[in-house]
């Protein structure tokens, strides 16, 4: 009689591989951010030579032009798109993991142009001046967008409500364009205000990061506890349900912050697109579904990449600049047309 051995099983991985590769990709990320804001101060239209900035830097001289250039316009646009990425960044993902919608994205749903338009209303209408009365005006107008985006999109009969949600936000963001586009050429002192900022844009903007930083912080310092919840409501409402989660109340709350984030960003910069879409996914890549490892990556990426598409925008011509909306929407549109090619590829 031949005794049969049992099979032989390979060992679990080690409980730490995950804390350790999350440590290793939060390195990466924090070095990401560094290089960029170093690329930020560094490089721009102005020809400043390294050891010139660092001079500066060390050494601020009130009196010189360079010195002028770094810490009145550089050094605050570069801190303002930081904040306003790691705000888009942060939101996309959450937009995503509410939604269960690996397209959505506060511009592809068009929560940002809902924003745009209601500071557009507010400064024609209700005479709205400022950072802070932006992002008032921001906040009605993307909670109400998206309210529409998910009422339509979730009842359209398109056979998903992952379709129904994309082409409900792209109808509504093609309205809301064009009426803002009509709104600001018939009145030509809010056009030569709004032309730029309509599109996108940190040129001239970083005046207004003391206005627009208690509400960005406060959206971000909201958003970073939401990775658990998260975590649960990806699993189903009966089971989130019965680990105790009040789901309605959850969906609210991260739909709430979201919001919130994506008018901090809209009045501060405009409406960016693509931003979140793509720094929601990079994270998800690289730390993989687990949103308390997804979430403050998606912020750090949000921020590398929209800093890192300004500053490229002042390099692209030899006179004048790109804004940062064209230059995230060149970028990000072929990544969204590959990604609804192949929109299984990264697990929600």
């Amino acid at each position: 009689m031949t005794s049969t051995s049992p099979p032989v099983t390979s060992p679990p991985p080690p409980a730490r591989t995950r804390l350790s590769r999350g440590a290793t990709v939060a390195v990466l990320a924090a070095l990401a951010v560094l290089a960029t804001l170093i690329a930020s101060i560094g490089l721009g239209a102005r020809d400043i030579s390294a050891v010139e900035v660092v001079r500066i830097l060390l050494d601020p001289d009130g009196q010189a032009y360079n010195s002028h250039v770094l810490w009145t316009e550089r050094i605050p646009r570069t801190f303002l798109g930081l904040l306003v990425g790691a705000a888009l960044g942060a939101s996309g993902l959450i937009m995503q993991a509410l939604t269960m919608n690996p397209l959505a994205d506060p511009g592809v749903l068009g929560v940002e142009q809902g924003a745009a338009m209601s500071v557009v209303i507010g400064i024609m209408f209700l005479g709205v001046t400022g950072a802070q009365g932006y992002f008032w005006m921001a906040l009605i107008g993307s909670g109400v967008v998206a309210s529409l985006v998910y009422l339509i999109g979730t009842r359209s009969q398109v056979g998903s409500s992952t379709i129904g949600l994309v082409l409900a936000g792209v109808a509504l963001s093609a309205v809301m364009s064009s009426l803002i586009t009509l709104m600001v050429i018939r009145d030509q002192a809010v056009y030569a205000h709004l032309r730029f900022w309509s599109i996108g844009q940190l040129t001239g903007r970083g005046s207004i990061l003391d206005e627009i930083l208690p509400f960005a912080a406060v959206a971000l310092l909201l958003a970073l506890p939401l990775g658990r919840t998260l975590n649960i409501l990806s699993l189903g409402d009966e089971t989130a349900r019965g680990l105790g989660v009040r789901v309605e109340r959850a969906r609210l709350a991260g739909a709430a912050v979201a919001v919130l984030l994506c008018a901090s960003a809209t009045a501060a910069v405009g409406p960016v697109a693509f931003v979140g879409l793509v720094a929601a996914h990079c994270s998800r890549m690289l730390v993989g579904p687990d949103h308390r490892w997804s979430l403050p990556l998606s912020m750090a990426l949000g921020a590398v990449l929209l800093t890192g598409a300004d500053t490229a925008g002042r390099l692209v011509l030899d006179h004048g600049e790109v804004q940062v909306g064209v230059m995230t929407a060149a970028v990000g549109t072929p990544f969204f047309v590959w990604l609804a090619r192949r929109r299984n590829l990264v697990r929600m």
